[in-house]
């Protein structure tokens, strides 16, 4: 219980948001989601609690940590506060849209974790993300890239450095030396950490074959422009999984120089952040002067399947909040005209003429003794010769 002078204290990680901060978040919400239909990808609303089965099914078992439970009291079942979206949107295209088409969608909701994403962090991202389903080729993974990248340009928010990997790449070395999930797990956190001390040891003690062990030892190395795709290519090719992999991501790099110039791009093979469930390109966003991404995402096929659907899926998310506070923009100052607290049907009519034309006014209060000016208000409906008319405050 918090103590009588600290009741206005929010738990750790838990913000809210002032009208100054809220109106940048708005500004950029309504942006982004502009664009997101520009590009046609319709807008979804998911739920914000689920039966705990159903949010945790499939790659939302990765995501059990950071899922807040609760007992429904109608049910008595467990209830889960999504900590992720992105398995919602995967159901609504499996089992409520149910197209056969190619099908594009978008969302914008807060998310509930139990604990920050890093020091310092939220534990309520504002989640804004796009997903495209039922294409499995390059083309698709190349568009949620561009529209990720056109996103964060529209946030005026500096240079993006785009880091670039492939599971595909990772997975075939893996399945290559025979790991089970235990090794794999271990692997990738010493690959992540790029620890090369630990993976040698790793390596000496499972006692692979030495042209396996050396292959997997480089793909720590392998991070850089797109030379790197080269050197990966006279390293593995002869693996017809990294072959494929590697021809997708040459198309990226072309599309990137092409359609994206300004951007900062590595291939960096092992950045495996969402391994678990990620089947091919993954890429995370970074802003300059920022150790954590601003955006996240890559292809996760079948991520449908336990709803019935097994279809190829790709996309990224956004955390909303981080985002507008790196931006610069900031909505125009907004005028606003104060109305006085009279009873008069004129006023009344004038008002309303006002606020259907989309101006501010703010209606004075009985008994309010405020200066127009200390509420905001740089005019004020005066009457004169029987019309009420608008004049600047002193």
């Amino acid at each position: 219980m918090p103590l009588r002078g600290e009741r206005w204290l929010l738990p750790e990680g838990v913000e809210e948001l002032l009208p100054e901060q809220a109106a940048r978040v708005e500004l950029l919400r309504r942006r982004l989601l502009d664009l997101f239909d520009c590009w046609g990808y319709e807008q979804v609303i998911p739920p914000l609690i689920e039966y705990l089965e159903s949010l945790l099914t499939g790659v939302g078992h990765d995501l059990d940590l950071q899922t807040f439970k609760l007992t429904d009291q109608l049910s008595g079942r467990l209830l889960g506060v999504r900590p992720d979206m992105t398995p919602q949107v995967a159901r609504i295209d499996a089992h409520r849209l149910r197209r056969e088409t190619t099908t594009r969608l978008c969302y914008l909701g807060p998310v509930l974790r139990t604990v920050p994403d890093g020091p310092g962090g939220t534990r309520i991202p504002l989640q804004l993300g796009a997903e495209l389903y039922g294409h499995a080729g390059i083309d698709s993974d190349i568009e949620v890239v561009r529209l990720m990248l056109e996103a964060l340009a529209l946030a005026e928010a500096g240079r993006v450095h785009l880091v670039v990997g492939h599971a595909g790449v990772a997975c075939a070395l893996f399945e290559a030396a025979g790991l089970d999930e235990e090794d794999r797990a271990l692997l990738l956190d010493i690959l992540q950490r790029k620890a090369v001390p630990d993976l040698q040891a790793l390596l000496d003690r499972w006692g692979l074959d030495s042209k396996l062990a050396g292959r997997i030892r480089g793909l720590i190395g392998l991070a850089g422009g797109r030379a790197q795709l080269d050197w990966a290519r006279e390293q593995l090719g002869e693996i017809e999984a990294v072959a494929r992999a590697l021809a997708g991501l040459d198309r990226l790099a072309d599309a990137l120089e092409r359609y994206c110039p300004s951007v900062v791009a590595d291939f960096d093979f092992a950045e495996l952040r969402g391994y678990h469930y990620h089947t091919g390109i993954l890429f995370s966003a970074f802003m300059e002067g920022q150790a954590r991404p601003i955006a996240t995402g890559g292809r996760y096929d079948g991520i449908g399947r336990v709803f019935g659907r097994d279809r190829p899926a790709t996309g990224f998310t956004i955390d909303l909040k981080f985002l507008a506070g790196l931006s610069p923009l900031r909505p125009g100052a907004v005028e606003a005209i104060h109305a006085p607290a009279v009873d008069d049907p004129d006023l009344e009519a004038e008002v309303a003429r006002l606020r259907r034309e989309g101006r501010r006014v703010i209606r004075g209060l009985e008994g309010e003794h405020h200066d127009p000016a200390a509420l905001g208000c740089s005019q004020r409906l005066v009457k004169v010769d029987g019309r009420w008319k608008l004049e600047r405050t002193k």
